[in-house]
């Protein structure tokens, strides 16, 4: 929930704009009679075949309103599109919370956005049916080159040629890209070196200047993507040009037709969601001034912002956040909030807080189950638990989970965010982590079923095992008639390995 999402129980910004299943209290809501229910039925298909037909993007057609005046609900001043309103027969249940997660923000960049079905109520997709659509032409491309890797130059110095000058479209390096000593030494890149827009990272802000993003290397390019933007996502198209590729669907034999496919808005696209995470540390050993003259470091009144006078940081993590024990030889202990509630104490070199996306990479290593990206959800993994019973679980993407040293700790822990921004975690501080509002918008070959388990099976060899070999026509024959003498004598004989 970027900007927006998942403070504490009770936030307006854990408003989440959904309208199933509904919600009941401990009694049985009245039961309508059986004319009401008939009304209904042909009220309700009415309105659907009426809504259907006048269905519009909200970010293409400006402030306009759905066909029959009703007003999309969640929509902000600015230009963007929440998921689409609920049907006017469902109106009854809608909910403030849900398991299904926060409602995630379907625009991505200036000028792209998910294509909506109107005949959906949740705002969870069938993945099958989630396509990118453009409400205007995209301009300009961020161009993400994995670094000191001499083996991209060449597919580096097409793409972007292409895109120049076959597309017009204007396109964003990083500075240190350039900087690499095979592209000043090329005198034929020249005339297309000077036409980039350069930034750099953390000092310029380029989120509402990029359309759409193309990635060239491994599975790191698409979480260095996802850094750089901590709202709004643009459309990510990865191709596979590093060592795993997991996250990295496209071969860039044929880059041209793809990328032209992608511009003219035909492509499927899988919403990876992000998690949402607030550091809050205390100030020590500075002074720190704060309202009514309180300057104790940190120790504030009662009636004060908790938060006054501590060093608060905020980030948006692709892959997963890691909590470990660094240095130290002892195990960490932290203790684990779930919604206010200590559910656990860990135990161990740490745990793993990750994403759907994330479950196939640290996780899966300590022991996680890997789920599918548009399974909303969030997986807590301990890595090393000094617990025989310690296992992975996966609570609702929209819960809020909070991380803290517990007060028997013999040693600090440290904590990383992708693989970056490592640092230290002492007594007194917090790491909050809840579902991001802004998914990162994965471009797909195929669909993101098909795109998913061909990464397993050739990124993971997920399931890979000899074959089983059959049976001869004669010896199938011989092995029934001995299994039928089995049976006879029991349930308990077998005269078969089953790993044969």
């Amino acid at each position: 929930m970027a900007d927006g999402g998942g403070a504490g129980p009770g936030s307006s910004e854990r408003a989440w704009d959904t309208a199933w299943p509904p919600r009941f209290s401990g009694r049985s809501p009245p039961r309508p009679s059986t004319t009401e229910m008939e009304q209904e039925t042909v009220s309700g298909s009415a309105e659907l075949r009426a809504e259907a037909a006048s269905y519009r993007c909200s970010a293409c057609h400006g402030d306009e309103d759905w066909g029959l005046g009703h007003p999309i609900r969640g929509r902000a001043k600015s230009r963007s599109l929440s998921a689409a309103p609920a049907l006017a027969s469902t109106r009854e249940f809608r909910r403030t919370r849900s398991l299904h997660g926060p409602c995630p923000v379907t625009t991505f960049g200036p000028k792209a956005c998910v294509l909506q079905n109107p005949q959906t109520i949740m705002h969870i997709q069938d993945p099958a049916s989630q396509r990118l659509t453009w409400n205007k032409s995209p301009k300009s491309v961020l161009v993400i080159k994995k670094i000191r890797d001499a083996s991209l130059l060449q597919p580096f110095k097409e793409l972007c040629v292409y895109l120049m000058e076959e597309n017009n479209m204007i396109v964003y390096v990083e500075k240190k890209v350039l900087e690499d000593p095979a592209i000043v030494s090329d005198d034929r890149f020249g005339p297309v070196k000077r036409k980039f827009c350069t930034f750099r990272e953390d000092y310029d802000d380029i989120s509402n200047q990029i359309d759409l993003i193309i990635c060239l290397g491994g599975d790191g390019t698409l979480l260095y993507a996802s850094s750089l933007f901590q709202g709004s996502v643009p459309p990510v198209m990865a191709f596979h040009l590093g060592s795993l590729g997991f996250l990295t669907p496209f071969n860039f034999e044929n880059f041209q037709s793809q990328v032209t496919q992608v511009i003219q808005g035909n492509a499927a696209v899988v919403l990876r969601s992000r998690l949402k995470v607030r550091v809050v540390k205390e100030l020590r050993g500075k002074k720190v001034a704060v309202p009514n003259g309180i300057s104790e470091n940190g120790v504030l009144a009662a009636a004060l912002d908790a938060e006054v006078g501590k060093q608060v940081m905020q980030y948006q993590v692709l892959n997963e956040v890691v909590i470990d024990r660094g240095p130290s030889s002892y195990l960490s202990n932290v203790d684990v909030y779930l919604d206010g509630h200590l559910i656990t104490t860990v135990q161990g070199d740490g745990v793993i807080v990750s994403t759907p996306t994330g479950s196939t990479a640290y996780a899966a290593a300590a022991g996680a189950s890997m789920i599918h990206p548009n399974v909303p959800a969030i997986m807590i993994t301990p890595i090393c638990p000094h617990s025989l019973s310690f296992r992975p679980i996966v609570v609702p993407a929209g819960v809020e989970l909070k991380i803290m040293l517990s007060p028997e700790a013999r040693n600090t822990v440290w904590v990383s965010f992708d693989g970056r921004k490592r640092q230290e975690v002492r007594h007194g501080d917090s790491v909050s982590i809840t579902t991001s509002r802004y998914p990162l918008p994965s471009i797909c070959v195929r669909d993101p079923v098909s795109d998913w388990f061909e990464s397993l099976a050739q990124c993971l060899h997920w399931n890979v095992r000899k074959k089983q070999a059959h049976f001869a026509e004669d010896e199938e024959d011989a092995h029934e008639e001995d299994g039928a003498g089995n049976q006879a004598c029991g349930p308990a004989v077998c005269t078969r390995d089953r790993r044969t």
